[in-house]
């Protein structure tokens, strides 16, 4: 379990120690005390080095051990060859966190790695240990910066916190821009034995937080990472992510469609999903949103209006929202009605709205207009439009409306500039102060937006329930894949229904399987060892007599074997591929998505965290390409969504009761239309290790 208290001597200490403090300038000892001054620390603070006796105005003593008192905190910045016994020395006087600069790697190291033997030795002391191969961090609300560089920017309390495992993105999103206000900014740097699990956890348990940014390239404590999500999700506090290696690493072992689809990146985005997590793909989107929702006002129920000064750019807008995912809100004709009446001729009342016309008496029009906007029930969030320039009255004016527009309601309202080089330092800097985030870019301030709303409709989903298990003990599933009628009938053990099927082997059985079923039939071979029957034409369809049969049969026999699988031909429907793939960090990742043939040829696929409920479970099916089919597309049967939704559910079950002993598994197809079967199954259980 997460401690966030564990982490109040490494992030909040009342006491640190410098250890490697220097007077020679621009170098980490001699930065690190500048820093902690120019944070403003009010706590003591000892600098430790044989050779000096103080240190920018600091008392120097010669070791830790002639400390007066245990400090909460010794930082270090000493050589890779000095820290293994820097740390022992900060264990043996009681100190209960370190921060460590240097990368914890040596070229000549011998037996245990360096940095295993520091995380053994820190955790049999109790530390808690920020590095090493860090840039620090800055707690603006305790006061408390700590870094081996010095920072140009000024002490600010906010309400962001920043974890980033990138030292540059950390001093890139730290040290460059005013508008962004942290209550945190940390670099983890190698996650000794603190991960970002632990800091978005005590970012959680500070109120003045209101949104966490995280930076990340793997989880180190996927349990832990995955707990501190739902402690941000419980408190109603949303985490923005950008993840680096995103790209599918499709296991070459995998034996189902699903397991060569699923990479390592499907499973964070079943986490993030689950626990609300907003994804970003730059840093000029992870900075937009955190700058939106930074903010003390929260989208509510509806789309976006935008309001702006030039029909060009307006179209840019539509085009970008378009693809960006992001829906203006339908105006209603009262408030078209009151926006055209205020508008020059050649103008349209409409959402997004252009509002220059001939510029007299812009201010006050363009206040009324946006007040309108942000006034009609479908609204939810406003943007204003503008590539804001410092010193130009026709920008000072547009911020004097959004600040008065902004006075008449309780809805966000932030600038959006089409250009991300505008020189608006100034302007910009004062709007975010006042609550009106200015955010840089089109497409950026768009990601921000849509994060904004995402977050809105995590709040607002229904309860769910989990589906029930089976009480019956599960019976060992072995060690090879399980075949066609094997898997069929521990889908159906767990409510999954299978289409009425007859395993045979021998032509005598074939045509009873006839008789009880009928005619047209399916027969597939039901050979063990072969896992895809299409790839060596093992499937027959379309049999409508029993000479077709039976010549099917003689195929198949004589090319695969004797053992077949016969069924009936099902009427035609929309084919849906079901999957589970075993995440070796997360744990059962369940798959839906375009099954048959076009599996592996559109990426039209939703991943959930395995178990869930029928909510869940609807949510990802409506959010498929697949789902304007399930709809009765051109007149075809509408399928019973909620009843396919209770199937994937349930199959969640299974997939969460059953990945201890499951590696894969494949439901292709499960057919959809005036009803649902799964016709084709593949199981593969775990190999002993």
């Amino acid at each position: 379990m997460i401690d966030p208290e564990r982490l109040t001597p490494l992030l909040a200490p009342r006491s640190i120690a410098f250890v490697g403090a220097s007077a020679r300038p621009d170098t980490p000892g001699n930065s690190m005390l500048k820093l902690i001054r120019k944070g403003g620390f009010n706590g003591k603070v000892a600098a430790v080095n044989p050779s000096y006796r103080e240190v920018e105005g600091y008392a120097c003593i010669p070791s830790i051990n002639d400390l007066s008192e245990v400090p909460d905190l010794v930082v270090f910045s000493v050589k890779n060859e000095r820290i293994e016994e820097s740390l022992a020395a900060a264990a043996e006087v009681g100190a209960r966190a370190a921060v460590i600069f240097a990368s914890g790697i040596l070229s000549d190291d011998h037996g245990p790695p360096l940095m295993q033997r520091l995380r053994k030795n820190a955790d049999a002391a109790g530390i808690a240990v920020c590095g090493p191969n860090c840039m620090g961090y800055y707690n603006e609300l305790d006061q408390v910066w700590i870094g081996g560089f010095m920072s140009p920017r000024q002490p600010e309390p906010g309400t962001i916190a920043l974890i980033a495992h990138s030292g540059s993105v950390f001093g890139s999103l730290a040290h460059n821009d005013a508008r962004l206000r942290y209550a945190l900014a940390i670099s983890p740097g190698g996650e000794l034995n603190v991960t970002a699990a632990d800091y978005i956890a005590y970012s959680v348990s500070r109120p003045e937080v209101r949104v966490i940014g995280v930076f990340m390239e793997t989880a180190r404590d996927p349990a832990g990472f995955a707990q501190a999500l739902g402690l941000a999700a419980a408190k109603g506090i949303p985490v923005v992510v950008l993840k680096v290696g995103r790209t599918e690493g499709a296991a070459a072992a995998a034996l189902t469609h699903t397991g060569a689809l699923a990479g390592s990146d499907l499973a964070y985005q079943a986490l993030f999903d689950r626990h609300g997590v907003i994804r970003v793909e730059t840093l000029d989107e992870l900075a937009a949103t955190l700058l939106l929702l930074a903010s003390p006002r929260h989208a509510g129920p509806g789309g976006l209006v935008a309001i702006g000064d030039s029909g060009g750019e307006r179209g840019m807008l539509i085009d970008l929202a378009n693809r960006a995912g992001v829906g203006f809100a339908p105006l209603a004709e009262k408030t078209r009605a009151r926006i055209q009446s205020r508008l020059d001729p050649g103008l349209e009342a409409a959402n997004p709205l252009d509002a220059w016309g001939t510029g007299a008496d812009f201010v006050p029009l363009f206040t009324d207009c946006l007040i309108d906007l942000m006034a009609d029930e479908s609204a939810s969030i406003g943007l204003f439009s503008a590539d804001l320039r410092d010193h130009y009255y026709v920008h000072r004016g547009f911020a004097d409306a959004a600040l008065a527009a902004a006075k008449a309601t309780s809805k966000p309202i932030a600038f959006a500039t089409n250009y991300t080089q505008v020189r608006h330092d100034h302007i910009a800097l004062e709007l975010t102060r006042a609550g009106l985030p200015v955010l840089d870019g089109t497409s950026q301030a768009l990601a921000a937006v849509r994060g904004a709303l995402q977050y809105r409709d995590f709040l607002a989903r229904p309860a769910d329930r989990l589906p029930p298990r089976p009480t019956e003990e599960v019976p060992y599933l072995g060690n090879e894949p399980l075949d066609e009628a094997a898997s069929l009938a521990l889908l159906s053990r767990w409510g999954v229904p299978i289409f009425p099927h007859a395993v045979c082997d021998s032509l005598e059985a074939v045509r009873a399987a006839a008789e009880r079923f009928g005619y047209p039939l399916v027969c597939k071979t039901a050979m063990a060892g072969i896992l895809h029957k299409s790839d060596v034409d093992g499937v027959k369809l379309g049999l409508t007599d029993g000479v077709a049969l039976e010549c099917a049969y003689a195929d198949l026999k004589e090319r695969l074997g004797p053992r077949v699988l016969v069924a009936p031909m099902t009427e035609k429907a929309v084919e849906i591929a079901l999957g589970m793939v075993k995440d070796p960090q997360f744990g059962a990742i369940v798959t839906v998505g375009a099954g048959g043939t076009l599996v592996e040829l559109i990426d039209d696929r939703a991943a959930a965290l395995a178990p869930f409920g029928p909510a869940t479970a609807r949510r990802l099916i409506d959010g498929l390409k697949l789902h304007r089919l399930l709809c009765g597309y051109r007149g075809a049967a509408r399928v019973d969504l909620d009843r396919l939704a209770a199937i994937v559910s349930a199959f969640s079950a299974m997939a969460a009761t059953l990945c201890d002993q499951i590696a894969e598994i494949d439901v292709n197809p499960l057919v959809a239309g005036r009803d649902i079967f799964a016709l084709d199954a593949l199981i593969v259980p775990m190999k002993e290790q």
